[in-house]
């Protein structure tokens, strides 16, 4: 019973912090959570030096690009030096969803990033559904949205 009550305070504190966010790509392209509605949007928070954001690249690259999912992936660099670099980097990982050049200020419209890779998923009528500190797979994504649990 106090396991729940405690799942449910966190679940009720985390809700007050999902936000609506506008976000803007290196390629000057606004993304906002209003545009997508409808469809799952993945926020993916990572760095070009952190070895599980790189691993997970594949599997959300997989992900944007597979219409069935009605999925979109926004990809949010952080700590970088360079956004030339990180752009460069992104084109040699044959990323093909958004990457945006971010920052502390910008990460807070979409909620804490309290360690690499650290990842929001909305549903479709824009509210966060799940959160992940560390690296995910494609599998546990799809799983999730397609509500296979």
């Amino acid at each position: 019973m106090m396991k729940r009550f405690v799942l449910f305070i966190f679940i009720a504190l985390f809700g007050l912090s999902a936000q609506a966010f506008t976000l803007v790509d290196s390629k000057g392209k606004t993304h906002s959570l209003a545009q997508y509605k409808g469809k799952w949007v993945l926020v993916n928070f990572w760095a070009t030096w952190c070895p599980p954001c790189l691993e997970e690249i594949p599997d959300l690259v997989a992900l944007h690009e597979n219409k069935k999912n009605n999925l979109v992936v926004l990809g949010v660099a952080m700590d970088y030096r360079d956004g030339k670099m990180v752009k460069e980097f992104s084109d040699q990982m044959m990323v093909s969803y958004p990457i945006i050049l971010g920052d502390q200020k910008m990460a807070a419209q979409v909620g804490a990033i309290p360690g690499l890779p650290t990842t929001y998923l909305y549903n479709p009528q824009g509210k966060v559904v799940a959160y992940n500190v560390g690296a995910l797979t494609r599998a546990a994504v799809e799983k999730y949205i397609h509500g296979k649990k």
